[in-house]
């Protein structure tokens, strides 16, 4: 039997985006699902609909290129927004089919995490980045080159995220941007 790839594309367990320039060119029914949007919207559309705001789009875009670049993949979790207005934890990881020039075509899968990972404070872009970057174990310093800022401005951002949280420390911060409860 021969496998129909268009099918299995279709019905994959995660959402899949073909890109080329940042514009979604196709796309399947679970990323349409995860992201409360029909084929016909997203298609033909930037990946910034999918983002919570414009900056965030374009810092997460900067900052992957050149990983791209050197690597030809790149993977994170970030919150992402569907189109009713609700933000969510999704693991997103991607490859660019020509490294030299990494937005010019790629494959993309979504995967969902908000059963395992509820966004539960209404964040900041900066915010959400820091969260993120806490979640992946960074410090303050790395934290800070990862995102192009200085550790006392990580710092100041993740002070924010422990009040916001109601966390004493940064490992009980840590547990409750996880915390199901």
């Amino acid at each position: 039997m021969e496998l129909d790839h268009r099918l299995a594309f279709e019905l994959a367990p995660v959402g899949l985006v073909i890109s080329r320039n940042r514009i979604m060119v196709d796309c399947n029914v679970r990323v349409c699902e995860m992201f409360a949007m029909s084929r016909e919207i997203m298609v033909g559309q930037s990946f910034q609909i999918l983002y919570p705001s414009a900056d965030e789009y374009e810092r997460l875009g900067a900052r992957m290129a050149p990983i791209l670049n050197a690597k030809g993949t790149y993977a994170d979790n970030r919150i992402m927004k569907r189109s009713t207005g609700e933000t969510f934890w999704c693991h997103v990881s991607g490859r660019a089919l020509d490294r030299h020039n990494p937005h010019a075509e790629g494959i993309w899968s979504f995967e969902d995490m908000s059963e395992q990972r509820p966004v539960k404070a209404g964040l900041t872009g900066r915010e959400r980045e820091v969260a993120a970057k806490l979640l992946e174990g960074l410090t303050s310093k790395e934290i800070g080159r990862t995102l192009g800022i200085s550790h006392r401005t990580v710092e100041i951002y993740r002070a924010r995220l422990m009040r916001k949280y109601d966390a004493s420390t940064t490992g009980d911060l840590v547990h409750k941007l996880v915390s199901l409860t």
